[in-house]
Formats: C-alpha cells, structure tokens, sequence
C-alpha cells in the first residue's frame, strides 16, 4: 500500500505571484498557434516542390539511407523509425501513413515509393510496417537530385540537432502531376493530378511564352489526367479550377455492355479516382434490397492482379443494359464528384493557385535550382582549376620544388618557401606537399594539362548560364524533356466536352445539343467524333498516328453502324465518342476510344467502315474475301445488331461502303494482282439474309486484297495504290514495293471476270500485301503507325512500283477520311534517283495484261 506523503512546507524567502490572465485571449493564441503548425507542418504542400513536410523527409531521409532504385529493398518501419528520430516531430502512424500513398499507383500518378509487400488497395488498407518494404521510386531520385550542391536552403529539426531541407530541387512538378489533400485549420486542399507529359509541355510553353494565358496552357493541359483512369464528363468546371484555382467535375467509371452466358452485362473495368470496388458494390445492394434498383441478377468482383478490375453486373432478360447503366452512373459512386481547391504554400504563406500559377511558382523554382547548382559546381571547378594550374608549376621545375622542400627545416618552412618563390597560393602549397611521387610522370603532365583545358570549358558554360537569363531558361526547358521522356506515361482518362450524366443516345439531356459533327475510325480500330459540322482537312502537320479509313457525317446524337468484318452490323452512339479538337485540321485519333470498349467483338473479328443507318438511301455495298459482292437493301437497317451477309465457310468481308447515289463504282483487287471494276448498278440489292451474288473470278489459291467504291464524279483525280511483297515472309518484315497509278487506265469489265492486271512483282515476290483506290492524295501509315509517303503516279504498265522505306500497315484518301501528306502539300510522295521503274509491260505469265483473267 502506498504511504501518502505531505509535500514540504515553502521556504521563509519564498514570494507567490499569481498572474491574472484574460481566458479568451489565452484561447485566441493557443489556437493561433495550433492553427498555424498545421498550416505550414502538416497539411498543406509548399507549391515549389509539391511536398507535404511528412513526404519531403521521407524522401530525404531514403536518400541518405542510399535506398536507391538499384539497391534492395528495406523494412518499412527502418524508414520510419529514421523519419521520426530524425525529423518528424510525430507518431509513426502519419509517417506511415503518408509513406504508403506515397507507394500506391491508384493514389499517385508518378509513385515516389517503390514498396514491396502488401500496400493495400482502394478498399484496403495496408499491412503493419514490419512486414513491408520499401525504396526509393525512380521519380524520387530526380525529387532529390543535386540536393548535396547548395540548391536549397537548410534548416534545423525540430530540436536543432539536425538539418534538413527546406524543399526538396524537384526536377518533376509533383504538385500538378501527383496532385495532394489536406485538411488544415480554416482550409483544406484538394488538387487533381494531371499527366506528366502534358504538363511539362505546357512547363516548356511557358518558358518561350510567359504572357500566355490558360486557353494557350490547356492546349497542352485539357484536364486531369486520373491515376486509376475512368472518364472525366464537363470540362467546364475544370476550366474554372485553371483560371481561378476552384472548380468541380464529373468523374465517371469505364463501363461497357456484354454478353455474360446467355445474358447481358455490365462490365466495369475502371472506377472514379478514390472509389473502390467494394464501395460500389455495397451500394449497389443497398440499392437492390430497398427495391431502388431493379434489373440486376448478380454482381461479381472478378479483379485480380493479372487483369486489373473487372466488375461484372449481370442484367435480367427483359431489361436494357444501357438503361440500367444510366441508373448506376446516377446512384452508385460509379459517377462521383471531384472539387478542385488548389491551396499551396507560395513563399510561406497558403494561396489559392490557377495553373498558370502552379506553373509559374514551379519554373522560379527550377530557376533558381540550376542557378544555385551551377554556381556551386562553378565553384568547384574553379578550386580544382586552381590546385591543377599550382600542379603544373611545381611539374614545371619539379627539380627545384624537390630542392626547397629537402632544405626546409619543416613543413612550415616548406611552405612558406613554396609559396615565395614560385607564387603559390595556400591552396596550392598545401596540394602540392600531399602530391604523391608517382604523380611526376610525363604521363601525369598530359593528364593535368587536358584536365586544365577541360575545366575552363566547363567554366565558359557555367558562366554563360549564370551570366545568360535566356540560357538559363534553355537549360531548364531541357532537364524538363528529359523527365517527361524518362517518366512520362500515355493518359488513362479520357476527356469528354458533354456535361450530361447519361450515356445513351435515346436518354441525352435536353441541354446537350444535338449538333452535326463526324464519326472516325482509325485503321487500328480507333472511334472518335469532331467537335463541328465541318469536313476533315486536307492541310497542315500531322503527327504519327493511325490512318482514318472510314469517316461518315452524324450528328452528336445520332447513331451509326459499324461493319465488320464477319458481316455484322452494330449500331453505336455517337455521343460516347471522344472529341477532337475543332481546330485541328487533320483528324488525330491518338486520344479516341477502342471499339472493343464500345462495342462486344468476337475473337478475331475487326471494324471494317462505318455507315450512317440512313433507311432511303442505295445502302450499302461490301466485298468479301472470297470474291463475292453485295448490296444490303437499307430497308433492314432498323435493328441494334443484325447480320447483314450470309457468308460461307471461312469466308470473310473485306471491305464495305456506304452508297451515296448508287451510281459509284465497285472495284475489286485480288491477291495475283488482278483489279476489276464495274458500276454498282450491275448489283441488285438483296435483304439481310442474302448471301450475295459473284463479283471477281479468282484463280485457285488467290483472294481478294481489297475491295471498296470509287466515286464517278472525279475518275480523273482516282488512283490505284497497290503494294506487293512476298507470301512466305512474316508480316511486317519486308517492306516490298509500292505503285500508284491513275484508275481511269483500267478499262470496266464485266461483273463475275477476273479483271486487268494492276502490279507486276518483281523477284522474290508473289502477292499483294495490300491494295486501295480512291480519289488522290492517298495517305498511308506503317505498322506503327507513322505516316508514309507514296510514290508519284505513274501508268498501269510502267513496270511494277518503288521500294519503300517500311512496310504499308493501311492507306486512306479524302474520299473516307481526307488525309494529306506531312508536309500539306497536295502531292503523293517523291521517288528518288534511281527509283525508275522498268520498262516492261507488265503482264504476267498467267493472265497477260489488259485481258479478263
């Protein structure tokens, strides 16, 4: 039991002084002061370099650690417990904490960490920190790059024991790329994270334009860019948040309608950024139990670490899947609000931040980085010049120098004398009294002597930056392509102009208009819409990307039918396209969406064309491998997803069209390089389960390469683009030869002939990989996309093409899709000396020229 002791009685001398103080201002600077260490030590980032005081010693203490990418791995709780000894005043749960966000890619959009082990998921939470690892990410070398050079300032930790930087050098804009949250005391943070890539080429205009404004930055900058993908839907809000630093958007899941067994579904492959699978499912049967939601059959979360997220939403029979999926965007966080408040750190203080801004606080930032690192280095090339130029004296006249130091009572003496009697600073007296005797070699005067030349050219450089504003800017506009080329990532989100929160084009809101536009598609599959009612131009740069084969007017409300290639017809909304840009003048699909995503395809079936759905028009016209034409009667065209050719045993469509007046011209191109051309007149439409009638006679072995409409109007400005190579090479691997020749020199046949000779091989080769005509300039695009000049036309027997540079993936013309060559001129290539082609008529030993095969 404890004794209770009474506590001693004061001394004689001692006085008590009892100090009135007023409650509510005791309260006013209590506060103030709490207020204030959460403002400016935990909540809210500085906006040079993005961090937060917890994230900017993590990554400081890891690079002292030496935790590199190269290296292995360590325990987590070795970092943290480093953190908190050394800088963090705090438990180890915030830096922990902050240290896993820092690793999760769902949550960043360049991780700084490199962790190991079980950082939890959107519903998860991680495990304890003895049973993670972690490195420094390679982002996180470039953070923390030249730190050792005087680049920032230091200051002393919280018991003044230690320093540590005041903000990190930050070669990458953390703040705008990873974004941040943060809930201090009378305000809050919450910025969205973008691209890199976009980011630092909006960094590199504004180095070459200061006075640009936010249209000209969100050219490069058009919204967020999410970690976890999904779509952004209203880009006006986004707007608001670059102009004034506060604004608020739509973010919707990546859904899309399948066929589950013998039913329809949902399939949701990716969410809003900072939403779950489990939240959304929890939801959903809420939803379901109070008899709010109806359709559903059954949910499963079928994601997992080989194929990402895969939320499967089995529809009843008797319900629409697009209905049931404007109900989830409506009441499910499957479309969720993201508000914008830009609130950072500018020079000690919290302000509210537009892009620009951002922008601009990043790039004083950097300035100042190269200009204090240059200046170090430049003074460490300089002390080194100053012992080497000291080395090269002594060497001079090593005999002497040898002599006063043997005479010398001491090492004082020694240097004393050095220094009188050939001038020598302290610097080098002292350098040249450690030199080593091996260093008297001839061979180390030679060394000494480039190394002097090449110091003073380094010393010009660094002097031109220190001394030049503008070489200073080029310097940091470099570093900034380098980063955006070393950690630069596609985008994962996809902008959408239409602030409407359905998804079908029978349910769109009254305020969205239904303005006409175009549809596209890529020759890889790409779907996209224009943003106006004018056609595709032919003029201007483009950039490497796939040829637009097909492209149909529509409107932002309208449908259109895809064609593919097993003869089905799939009708698709136009709205959920993505838009390019109103001014660019040639299409870019490089940002549209896969078909895959918008439309269920089976294994191997490809897009082929679109169509405009129009029931009072000629129809369509479509050409299959095997050689046989049809034209679909447009009165079937009124169902969602039809078979619009009864195709026979391995045979397939190679190529279909919209009619515009039924008076175009069918043309067919096989495989022997025979071309056949007859008026659509001579095909009589059939319904939708007809099989067809025969177009081209094919020689045993051979099919048909191509097949399209050519347009009567102008046969003059009509080429034949056609590409031969060899049957027994892999595709892709030999580039082969291209010819283009005018279409008016081969004559109309006779439907169901074998047509003129277009192509004569030449020596190893055996086949045509590829075929096309159309009304010139024709475009096309290599297997990897980049565009590819054509030859100049010459005559269908001017021998048999021009070698070229790589092989031809596709080719397009203005008649689908007005492509122009690179450079907007209204040529089709060059052919370069040497490219002559021969003389030889160009018939074969088959079937000779100009004669029905």
């Amino acid at each position: 039991m404890a004794r209770r002791t009474a506590p001693p009685p004061p001394s004689d001398d001692f006085e008590e002084h009892i100090l009135d103080i007023d409650v509510g201002d005791e309260m006013r600077s209590s506060f103030l002061e709490y207020a204030y260490s959460v403002i400016y030590s935990r909540a809210l980032p500085d906006a040079r370099d993005g961090l937060k005081p917890v994230q900017r010693r993590i990554l400081y203490t890891m690079n002292d650690m030496g935790l590199r990418p190269d290296r292995g791995h360590v325990k987590s709780a070795r970092v943290v417990g480093e953190v908190m000894g050394r800088l963090h005043p705090h438990g180890d749960s915030a830096i922990y904490d902050a240290l896993v966000r820092m690793t999760q890619p769902w949550s960043m959009r360049v991780p700084t960490v490199d962790g190991h082990g079980n950082f939890g998921s959107p519903d998860d939470s991680p495990a304890a920190m003895r049973y993670t690892e972690c490195r420094m990410a390679s982002a996180a070398v470039a953070m923390t790059a030249s730190i050792d050079e005087d680049t920032v300032d230091f200051r002393p930790n919280y018991d003044s024991r230690e320093m540590e930087p005041s903000v990190l050098p930050a070669a990458i804009p953390h703040l705008v790329v990873n974004g941040t949250t943060g809930i201090a005391v009378g305000m809050a943070t919450n910025c969205a994270p973008h691209n890199l890539v976009e980011v630092v080429q909006a960094l590199r205009h504004l180095i070459t334009h200061p006075q640009a404004g936010v249209d000209d930055l969100m050219r490069f900058v058009p919204g967020p860019d999410l970690p976890t993908g999904g779509k952004i839907v209203g880009l006006d809000g986004v707007r608001d948040a670059y102009e004034t630093g506060r604004g608020t958007f739509k973010m919707r899941a990546t859904a899309r309608i399948e066929t589950i067994g013998r039913r329809k579904g949902i399939v949701v492959t990716e969410l809003p950024y900072g939403v779950g699978t489990e939240k959304v499912v929890e939801r959903i049967k809420v939803l379901v139990q109070g008899k709010k939601l109806q359709g559903i059959s059954d949910i499963k979360d079928l994601t997992d670490r080989d194929n990402g997220l895969r939320l499967v939403i089995e529809v009843k029979n008797g319900f629409h899947p697009e209905a049931l999926l404007e109900q989830l965007y409506k009441m499910t966080p499957m479309e969720d609000s993201f508000g914008i408040n830009n609130v950072a750190l500018v020079d000690g203080q919290p302000r509210t931040l537009g892009l620009k801004q951002m922008l601009e606080v990043f790039l004083a930032h950097r300035y100042e980085v190269v200009r204090r690192r240059s200046q170090f280095r430049r003074n460490k090339k300089a002390e080194r010049l100053h012992l080497v130029e000291g080395l090269l004296v002594a060497l001079l006249d090593i005999d002497e120098v040898i002599q006063v130091i043997r005479t010398s009572d001491d090492t004082a003496a020694a240097r004393a004398r050095l220094m009188e009697v050939f001038d020598l600073s302290l610097a080098q007296t002292d350098y040249i009294l450690e030199m080593q005797l091996r260093r008297l070699t001839r061979f180390s005067r030679i060394e000494l002597e480039k190394e002097s030349e090449e110091l003073r050219r380094e010393i010009e450089e660094l002097d031109a930056i220190l001394g030049d504003e503008a070489m200073l800017r080029r310097v940091v506009s470099e570093e900034l392509a380098e980063v955006a080329t070393t950690y630069g990532t596609p985008r994962r989100t996809v902008l959408l102009e239409s602030a409407g929160t359905t998804v079908t084009a029978a349910s769109v809101p009254l305020e969205v208009a239904d303005d006409p536009c175009f549809a596209f598609l890529s020759s890889s599959g790409l779907l996209a819409r224009s943003s106006n009612a004018e056609p595709p131009g032919v003029g201007g740069g483009r950039t490497n990307h796939d040829v637009v084969v097909s492209a149909v007017a529509t409107s932002a409300r309208g449908e259109v039918g895809v064609l593919t290639s097993q003869g089905r017809l799939l009708r698709l909304g136009v709205l959920d396209l993505p838009v390019i840009p109103a001014s660019a003048n040639d299409p870019n699909l490089q940002g549209g969406l896969p078909v895959s995503e918008m439309l269920q395809l089976a294994s191997g079936e490809r897009p082929l064309a679109l169509c405009t759905l129009a029931t009072d028009g000629p129809g369509l016209a479509l050409g299959t491998r095997q050689g046989v034409v049809k034209r679909v009667n447009p009165e079937v065209l009124n169902r969602d997803e039809w078979d619009v050719v009864r195709l026979a045993d391995g045979d397939e469509v190679v190529g279909a069209a919209e009619l515009a007046t039924g008076e175009e011209t069918l043309c067919f191109v096989s495989t022997d390089a025979q071309l056949l051309h007859f008026p659509a007149e001579a095909v009589r439409p059939q319904g939708r389960t007809g099989g067809g009638i025969a177009g081209i006679r094919l020689t045993p072995g051979q099919t048909v390469a191509w097949f399209g409409v050519v347009d009567p109007a102008a046969p003059e400005g009509s080429v034949v683009v056609t590409a031969s190579g060899s049957s027994t090479a892999l595709p892709g691997t030999e580039p082969g030869s291209v010819k283009v020749a005018p279409f008016t020199e081969f004559p109309t046949k006779g439907r169901a002939t074998g047509g003129v000779r277009c192509h004569r091989f030449l020596k190893g080769e055996d086949t045509l990989v590829l075929a096309w005509a159309g009304t010139a300039p024709a475009r096309a695009a290599a297997a990897s996309g980049a565009p590819v000049d054509l030859p100049e036309a010459t005559g269908r027997r001017d021998g048999s093409g021009v070698p070229v540079a790589q092989p031809v993936a596709a080719v397009a013309g203005p008649v689908g899709a007005r492509v122009a060559p690179a450079d907007g001129s209204p040529g089709r290539g060059t052919r370069g000396p040497g490219d002559e082609p021969d003389d030889g008529a160009g018939v074969g030993p088959s079937a000779p020229d100009g004669v029905e095969g």
